[in-house]
């Protein structure tokens, strides 16, 4: 072989090579939530969510961009602002352009608002906040960022479909709110005197707590109190340990009133109220599970709970994340955060429910069909808790029906 046909020859496994390597090099997205502290079971389920969404729905069919898989990196913040933005810091320091977030909507402020200055400052490293489950309406209107897409409905687009169920109910004639003291609490507080006062005037609201986040220990004193006030129906917006005490406090009570809520399910919640939820206690939430969607959903609902018995499928929208990403991706033809944030904008997709979802270009708000449920043992194909009790759905709201206007003004790059 000559020395010319040797340098080509050479030049040609190089290139191979180089291109090998690319194609294996895991594609890494930072899980920023909670896995330690009152909140670990909420955070950790949602790992686990993350890593069984990322292996079945992308790796095992090939990865992205010829072969590339996705590789959750857990990250724990223990729901605090501050250690959270360390922890963004170590995920930018390791070359990590992709952070998901969903607990505490004051941590989901804090990063948006850091990942917003550190990519005008580095455009050759910028980052995208993919936010699950943080629902501050502020996060998609007066503070909303090119660089945060929200998968989960704000806080106002629940309240407006849980208010519709209460508008319907002629026996409630009083209301009593509780929630965590924080950004999310009080958005939940403030939407529902906003919409009941539209839709009910007629209704008194008896009472409006916020509650330290993350510090009662006993619920008691709460649950003591609502039952007093003669409210006809809770609403809140309480999750994790939180909800966990809330249910239970209220059930001892023996308070038998309509509880609408947010996140009263899985993560021991389900299990800790039981019996004393059954027909009471009603979830807003995207992604039907009772009865299962069609064969598509229940397979993979099965398949997750075969991996993790002690876990559940608790948030959908986790699924739409990754698949949203990946398709981004693949139409982008790149993994750079700019240019995957083109085609996440405004993105028509269809889930693995057959629902058609919009991530609305105007404030990167996932526009998606919106489902209250019921707490029972009846007519369920998948529990909650390993309890034998779950959520039916009772009423759907069709996507166009739940968006909301936003009043975001967003500064896109140039």
């Amino acid at each position: 072989m000559s020395i010319k046909s040797t340098i080509i020859v050479g030049a040609a496994f190089a290139t191979l090579s180089a291109f090998s390597a690319q194609a294996a090099e895991k594609i890494k997205i930072a899980f920023i939530d909670p896995l330690s502290g009152p909140f670990a079971a909420t955070g950790t389920n949602g790992l686990q969510q993350f890593i069984y969404a990322a292996d079945e729905l992308v790796n095992k069919k090939g990865g992205v961009l010829g072969g590339r898989e996705f590789e959750i990196v857990p990250l724990d913040n223990k729901v605090s602002p501050k250690e959270s933005l360390v922890q963004l810091k170590r995920a930018i320091g390791d070359g990590i352009h992709y952070v998901v977030q969903g607990n505490s909507s004051g941590v989901a402020n804090a990063l948006t608002d850091a990942i917003s200055k550190h990519n005008r400052r580095n455009p050759d490293s910028r980052v995208i906040l993919l936010n699950y489950s943080a629902v501050d309406p502020a996060l998609t209107n007066e503070k909303c960022s090119y660089w945060h897409f929200r998968f989960d409905a704000g806080a106002d687009i629940k309240m407006n479909a849980l208010t519709d169920a209460i508008k319907n109910n002629s026996n409630i004639k009083k209301v009593y709110i509780i929630g965590q003291d924080y950004s999310f609490g009080k958005a939940v507080a403030s939407s529902a005197i906003q919409f009941l006062g539209e839709k009910r005037p007629d209704i008194e609201i008896v009472g409006n707590e916020l509650h330290p986040i993350g510090k009662v220990k006993d619920f008691t004193p709460y649950a003591t109190k609502i039952r007093a006030s003669g409210a006809d129906a809770v609403i809140t917006g309480n999750w994790g340990a939180d909800m966990v005490g809330l249910g239970k406090a209220i059930g001892e009570t023996g308070l038998d009133v309509p509880i609408y809520t947010y996140y009263a399910a899985n993560d021991g919640i389900t299990k800790t109220i039981g019996e004393g939820g059954k027909n009471r206690i009603r979830l807003v939430h995207e992604g039907p599970v009772n009865p299962p969607s069609n064969d598509v959903y229940k397979a993979y609902h099965t398949g997750f709970k075969a991996k993790n018995p002690d876990k559940d499928v608790s948030q959908f929208r986790i699924v739409n994340v990754i698949q949203m990403l990946a398709k981004a991706m693949e139409q982008a033809g790149s993994e750079k955060p700019i240019e995957v944030a083109k085609q996440l904008e405004g993105m028509e997709f269809t889930t693995l429910h057959g629902e058609k979802v919009v991530m609305r270009s105007d404030d990167h708000q996932l526009i998606q069909p919106i489902h209250i449920s019921v707490h029972t043992n009846e007519n369920i194909t998948f529990d909650s808790d390993n309890s034998g009790y779950g959520m039916r759905t009772e009423s759907t709201i069709a996507a166009a029906d739940t968006a909301l206007p936003t009043t975001c003004k967003m500064e896109r790059p140039e």
